[in-house]
This record gives structure tokens, sequence and C-alpha cells, in this order.
């Protein structure tokens, strides 16, 4: 019996040791199921690397900007006070020579590069499939950083911007993903580069989602503010965590100022709207000149440094002439004087082709609009009890709402570049207004007046925010069917045909124009007439129906859906706008229409629990 006993005890033993694996491995299963890397993470993951990128970026154009200084000038800092350090000639020629330099690399960086696709973040997910050329936005974030480091009166934030979308966008195409993640990584390195040069994460969340997106979905916003976030606080850890800009303290309490900030609001969104009229025009004025675009640029540096020779204060990105003016130590006449010569000097950059932004230049108009305001109701007795400061960053806030058109955006970005937060409501205020006024002026913003002249609406407006059929083409569009060339003969065709399972065929020219489709069941009769006179002599022309009625990626499904009936296509195609209708993608017909049914279900549903 004891030995039965012994016998028995090492199977028990197994018995419990086997029962504890699996009981332990089931809960194992059942735990990394719900730890499952799922694509909402993989996307959080993809937003923190590019965040990362971001705030490298910001740190080494940065240093790279100040090797310009030190090379062409002798002398690093600040660009106001480096040119306030320099003789009048000097003044005068630094901008001239570094336009001619930053026009140069564009001109012969255009004829090396040869890259005909748009590096524009904004066009390439509004109206493309996110993929950003590598060379061409080198190219001009080189130009750009000869262009800021010699003087000219433009931001870096630009540069910084773009350069940060494009490394995003490349690392997606180099592991070959599909055009929606491609948008989405291109957002956010808008996002990153944004916050990572303000210092300002909630701002560059907001600008990536309003401006680049046009979409404040929980899926696209959790990685843009990720990706803010990681640029901010790699960029901190090299520049600090001080303010952009220091605005005196002011307990704003009293309900009667607010009409003040009415008025500056009204007075704001007319000088943004004619400040963007005035770039569009300084823009004309330039291109109509007979000479290169180089030439153009290094004309546009030295009425810059002209300008400078009594004014130094318009080098750079108006930071230094900004707290110059936060400090309210400027006379009415010489405030004026300098907001006039510092918007001079910006058309001057702007129009020119000079490569940069126009945040910060747009910040010091603001900053200027807001000043003079102030000043002027100080000068006749009236709102004695509100500093000159206030008026100042409620005008940054809201000629910076009249420029973008999005009030949101504005006020968020003059509060984190401030942290002044007693300030808000007037500043809330006044953006409001200002955005309003300057809609009905001028119908375009500073970003969105490009893509309106390449025919690409961006009305990202919807007052059903979060419905499936308010989604965009875009949102769900994936690469295209391969085409093939309008000279392509009918055996290259044939072969397309039979390694594919494909029934149709786009067709391009040598541009990427989509100008028509080729499908196998038309190929019979041509077959059959081929062997009279020989495949070769047959060519894509010959046996292409017309060009179908095709997408767009900022169309929303909604509107895409009698497009979507009247195709035949597995594939429909999508072009990146009407006017120039080059291929970018395809959107899958069975899909589309499945999303649009469950959304018309689901609104019936609601309309039927509502009654």
């Amino acid at each position: 019996m004891k030995a039965s006993a012994k016998s028995k005890s090492p199977k028990r033993i197994l018995a419990r040791a086997r029962a504890f694996l699996n009981d332990h491995w089931e809960r194992s299963l059942r735990v990394r199921e719900r730890l499952r890397f799922n694509e909402p993470a993989f996307h959080l993951m993809l937003a923190g690397v590019v965040g990362v990128i971001g705030g490298l970026t910001n740190w080494i154009f940065y240093l790279c900007i100040e090797l310009v200084k030190r090379l062409a000038l002798g002398r690093s800092g600040e660009l106001t006070e480096v040119a306030q350090l320099l003789d009048p000639w000097q003044r005068a020629m630094t901008p001239m020579l570094g336009g001619l330099a930053a026009g140069l690399i564009l001109y012969w960086g255009a004829r090396l590069v040869r890259d005909k696709r748009s590096a524009n973040f904004m066009e390439v997910v509004a109206a493309g499939d996110g993929k950003l050329p590598m060379r061409v936005t080198l190219t001009k974030g080189l130009s750009s950083l000869l262009s800021i480091g010699s003087g000219a009166s433009i931001g870096r934030e630009g540069a910084i911007t773009q350069l940060t979308a494009m490394f995003a966008s490349k690392m997606g195409q180099v592991a070959k993903w599909q055009p929606y993640r491609l948008r989405l990584l291109v957002a956010c390195g808008a996002a990153a580069g944004m916050a990572a040069a303000y210092n300002a994460p909630i701002a560059g969340s907001i600008f990536a989602a309003a401006i680049v997106l046009g979409n404040f979905s929980m899926n696209l916003f959790g990685p843009l503010v990720f990706s803010a976030v990681m640029a901010t606080i790699v960029s901190r850890h090299f520049f600090g965590i001080e303010p952009f800009y220091v605005i005196p303290h002011y307990d704003f309490t009293e309900l009667r100022q607010l009409p003040w900030f009415v008025a500056l609001g009204v007075f704001s969104g007319v000088i943004g709207a004619v400040f963007l009229r005035m770039i569009h025009y300084s823009g004309v004025w330039f291109k109509k000149l007979p000479i290169p675009d180089f030439a153009r640029i290094a004309i546009g540096g030295l009425l810059v440094g002209l300008i400078s020779i009594y004014y130094p204060e318009v080098w750079g990105n108006g930071y230094g002439a900004t707290n110059e003016i936060l400090e309210g130590n400027l006379a009415l006449t010489a405030l004026l004087a300098l907001f006039l010569a510092k918007l001079v000097a910006t058309l001057c950059s702007v129009g020119s082709g000079t490569v940069g932004g126009v945040f910060t230049p747009t910040l010091f108009v603001g900053a200027g609009v807001g000043a003079f305001a102030g000043g002027c109701l100080h000068h006749f007795g009236v709102a004695d009890n509100i500093p000159t400061a206030a008026f100042t960053l409620a005008g940054m806030g809201s000629v910076l709402a009249a420029t973008l058109h999005s009030p949101l955006l504005a006020m968020i970005m003059a509060f984190e570049i401030s942290g002044n937060y007693s300030l808000v409501p007037a500043l809330m205020l006044a953006c409001a207004v200002s955005s309003m006024i300057a809609r009905s002026i001028h119908p375009d913003s500073v970003y969105t007046e490009a893509l309106s002249r390449k025919g690409v609406h961006d009305d990202r407006e919807s007052p059903e925010a979060g419905a499936a059929s308010q989604q965009k083409v875009g949102d769900l569009m994936i690469e295209p069917v391969p085409p093939v060339a309008e000279n392509a003969s009918l055996q290259q065709i044939a072969k397309r045909f039979l390694s594919s399972t494909y029934n149709f065929l786009p067709v391009t020219d040598k541009s990427g124009k989509l100008v028509g489709i080729i499908a196998l069941h038309d190929l019979k009769e041509h077959l059959t007439a081929a062997g009279e006179i020989g495949y070769q002599a047959v060519i894509a022309m010959d046996v292409m129906r017309p060009r179908p009625p095709c997408l767009t990626p900022n169309l929303r499904l909604s509107d895409a859906l009698p497009a979507l009936l009247q195709s035949e296509q597995r594939h429909v195609p999508v072009v990146n706008n009407r006017r120039e209708g080059k291929l970018v993608g395809a959107l899958l017909k069975a899909e589309a229409l499945g999303m649009l049914s469950e959304a018309i279900a689901q609104g019936s549903s609601v309309k039927a629990g509502a009654k």
C-alpha cells in the first residue's frame, strides 16, 4: 500500500503542475488578447517617433541657422540685435546676397531633382496620397535656411514643419504603408513641427487637426497630441521652458472692458484680410518681373536690406521687434513707422518667393495692430485702465485668427506663447470677431489660398462631424490600379490584364494625368482587328474609353455616391483635383457603398428612436 501511494505521488504532482500551467497559459492568452497591439496603438507609437523627429529637427535647424549667421555675419544671436551691430551697407547687402544664394539653390535644385510632385504638406493631405518628395523638401529647407540666416523677413516655423512632415511621410513610404496612414503621419509631422517651434503642444495639435486634417475625431486627434507632446519635450530639453513672449501680468476682471476688444476684433479682421490680399498682390507683382526666380528672391532681399538701414528690426521673423512692442516703450509715431517697415519687408520676402513661414511675421503684424489701437485709445484718454500689452496680445491672436480663419487655434497659440491666462476671455472675443470679419472679406485663409488657386476646394466644415457619410474619400483611398501609358501597345496591355485580376486599367499621360480607362471586355474586337495590321500598330489611345467620373481625396463619401453608382469599376479612380486630374489613388466601390449604407441605416434608426 505504501509503495502504491508513493507511485501515485509523482503522477499527482505532474497532474497538478499540468493543470497549473494550463490555467496560467489560458490566463496569459486572455491578457495578451486584451493587450493586443491594435492599429490605434500602432499609430500612437508612430506619432511618438514623429514627435522625437520634430524636436530634433527644430534643434538641428536652429544650430544650422546659427552656423549661417556665424559664417555670413561673423556673429550669432537674435537677428535684430545682430543687424543693429552691422554697418548700414552690410545691412543692405546681406539679405540680398543671402536671397541670391537661396534662389540659386531653388533654381538649380529644380533642374537637378526634376520631381514634379507637390511638396506642400497641405496639398498632399487634402488632395493627395500623403507622399512628400524628399529631395524637393530638402532643397527648399536649405534655401529657407540661407534666407533666414541672412536676415529675410520670414519665419523658421514653416521649414521646421515642412521638414518634419516630410521625414514622417518618408518613413511611411519606406514601409509602403497605405495613403490614409501616410496622411496621418504628415499631420503628425505638422503637429510636431509647430509644437517644437513655438513650445506649444496644444496649439500644434489643433493646428494639425483643424488646418491640416480638418478632423477632430479621437482616433486621429490622439496621435496628433502624442506627437506634439513628444516634440515639445524634446525641444524643451535643448531650449528650456521659458514662454515665447513675455506679457506683463494684468488681471482682467471687469465686464465694461470687453467692448474695446470687440472693436479690436473688427479692426484686426479688416487688417488681417487686407494683409492676405497684400501678400497675394505682392506675389503677382514680383512674378510680372521679366527675370529668373532667383533674381526675384535677390531683389526681395535687397528691398529688405534697404529698409533695414533705417529699421534693423525688420530682419528675421519679427520676434525681436514684437518683444520691443510688448515692452511698451515706443511712441505712436515710432510704432507706426516700425509696423509699416516690417509689413513692407515681410511682403517683399514672401512675394518674391522666399521659402519660409508667415506665422511669426503675422504675430508681429497683430502685435503692431493691437499696440497701435491701444495707444490711440490711451492718447484720447479712453481705456486708460487697460495696459497696452493687453491690446498687443489680443491683437496678435486676433490678426492670426483673421489670416488662419481659425479662432480656436489663434487663441490657444496666443495663450501658450505668452502663458497669460487672465487675458484669455478678451482674447477669445477678439479672435472670434476678427475671424468672422475676415471670412466675409477674404474667403481663403493663408493656408488654403494656394490650394484654391490649384482648384483644390478645402471645405472641411461639416454639421455632421463624425458621421460615416461625412468621411472623405481620402480617408479610405488606397494605391491606384497601376496605369498604362497612353502609347502602350496592345500586346503590353494584354500582358497587363493576364498578369492581374483587374477588369479595367487606367490610362495616364506623361505627367500622370488620367486620360481614360481600358476595359478587358473591349479588347476582343481589337485583338481580332490587330491580327491584320499588327499588335504594335494599336496603342492604348485607340482602345481606351473616355475618362470616367472621378473622385477627389477631399470629397465626402456622401457626395461621391453618384459617381460610385455610375462606375462599373471595382477600383474607382481618384485624382488629385479636377483641374489637374493626376491619378493618386483608388476607392474600393464595395467598401465605400457598405459604409454609406451603414450610415443611412444608423441615421434611420436614430430618427425612428427619436419618434
